[in-house]
């Protein structure tokens, strides 16, 4: 249903460009106002620098008082020094040890507390934008630009890179791509029927890909694929970058030759959420996200939903493809099994691509490309060989599969900036929240926008 093409690699001279961020988020105008944005930095959780803003003709004397009196109110003898006077009015001022998000606030909040405060913010961190110099970015992977059909995932990158998440792909395995291995962790395979597994052999711990050939069709190196759009190694200079380039991807083999059986797939996605299989060793690295780029006919089974609960129970997400059979979602599994996010594939121009199942089990869209022509295709991590692998190269294809790991790996960002985990639910709320509206019409329903990662991201780590 979807299209292949071999990229290989080639020098593209893409230089890093960096840009300072500034400007002040925000309102002075409220008497006593406390900005609170500062301490949202997903990257900063020690505070010890703060602005404040006296009302004109504020005195020396009365700004120390008021100083005093704030760091009093700290049970552990804090000490609140003052730095120097702004350019443009305020007090630059500094504690003597760092402060949680917590105390900080409550700091923030007895300085304002005085009717000579204008206002109180953090003095913040700010930081060199990051444009990727992987070689095919500019040209190729705007599914993760800021751009008319894309996620946003560039922005996003300026809080976070998904550094500290295991993702795991459940799909035909991986092969050794110098430009994903080294975010790869031990996976299993799960194909327990030899003929599918094409490896001479049946469940053990080696979840490479070997190729999955059948008949007529040629190796896909699927599960490559979609590990390189989930978090293919970041900013190295070649090929491609992955959405959570700093995220570890724990690979699950469940697909082989003519695909996959339900009874391997559920014994993959409880194996990779942390629960146990018999006979299989427990996994060292459960995943906060599950990507699913698989499915098949009818409605979900309650094998499916079974094991599907028992993972978000354990508080996995589960993202899952809609389908390219261009129908209603309501007739595929696992796309219409409850508890998953159900991605649909939009093109280049941020419509739905015109294969994409669609209909009301469809959560949010995200970029799965719809063209013969690698620029408007997605493109990621795969291999030349026919059969089994020979060498490491860069594929274009388009599908829901493709779909589906932009949103896995905005999940892994959105995780990376909590001190606690979100919950499923939680996850599915925030994707949906802050969804951008399509830029064009759509034939069909798929959804209420695309993802938008960097307003995810905000969100996840305000909530």
């Amino acid at each position: 249903m979807s299209k292949s093409h071999k990229l290989h690699q080639r020098v593209l001279a893409t230089a890093m460009t960096v840009a300072l961020s500034a400007g002040f988020a925000g309102s002075a105008a409220a008497a006593g106002h406390v900005n609170t944005a500062g301490l949202h930095d997903a990257e900063q959780t020690s505070f010890d620098r703060f602005i404040v803003k006296y009302r004109a003709g504020t005195s020396l004397a009365a700004q120390q008082s008021n100083l005093a009196r704030a760091a009093k109110g700290d049970a552990q003898g804090l000490a609140i020094g003052r730095l120097r006077s702004l350019s443009v009015g305020g007090e630059v001022i500094q504690t003597n040890r760092g402060l949680g998000r917590a105390d900080a606030e409550k700091l923030m909040n007895r300085i304002a507390a005085d009717a000579n405060v204008e206002y109180v913010e953090v003095d913040q961190k700010m930081k060199a934008l990051m444009t990727p110099n992987d070689t095919h970015y500019g040209t190729y992977l705007w599914g993760m630009q800021t751009s008319t059909g894309g996620i946003r995932a560039d922005q996003a990158w300026n809080t976070t890179n998904g550094n500290g998440v295991v993702v795991a792909v459940l799909d035909t395995g991986y092969t050794d791509h110098s430009d994903l291995v080294g975010n790869i962790l031990p996976g299993y395979d799960f194909i327990s029927s030899k003929n599918v597994a094409g490896d001479g052999g049946g469940r053990d711990a080696d979840a490479h890909d070997p190729g999955d050939y059948y008949r007529r069709d040629d190796s896909s190196w699927h599960g490559t694929h979609t590990a390189g759009t989930v978090a293919a190694v970041g900013n190295n200079n070649k090929g491609v970058i992955g959405v959570a380039y700093g995220a570890k991807v724990v690979p699950v083999r469940v697909l082989g030759r003519g695909g996959g059986y339900t009874s391997d797939i559920v014994d993959g996605i409880t194996w990779a959420s942390g629960g146990s299989v018999s006979g299989v060793p427990a996994n060292a690295n459960p995943a906060e996200v599950i990507n699913m780029s698989l499915g098949g006919s009818g409605t979900c089974s309650a094998t499916y939903q079974t094991a599907i609960d028992a993972a978000v129970a354990r508080g996995t997400t589960i993202v899952v493809a809609a389908g390219n059979d261009n129908a209603d979602a309501a007739g595929f599994t696992p796309a219409s099994c409850n508890n998953v996010i159900t991605v649909a594939a939009t093109n280049k121009n941020g419509t739905r691509a015109s294969y994409s199942n669609y209909g009301s089990k469809i959560d949010v869209a995200a970029p799965g490309g719809d063209s013969p022509d690698c620029t408007t295709l997605i493109v990621s991590t795969g291999n030349d060989g026919t059969s089994g692998p020979t060498t490491e190269n860069y594929l274009c294809m388009a599908g829901t599969s493709m779909a589906a790991p932009h949103v896995a790996g905005t999940v892994a960002l959105m995780q990376a900036v909590r001190t606690t985990p979100l919950t499923p639910a939680q996850v599915e709320s925030i994707l949906k929240s802050t969804l951008r509206a399509f830029p064009g019409s759509n034939d069909k329903p798929i959804g209420n926008g695309i993802i938008d990662a960097n307003a995810a991201v905000a969100a996840a780590a305000a909530f």
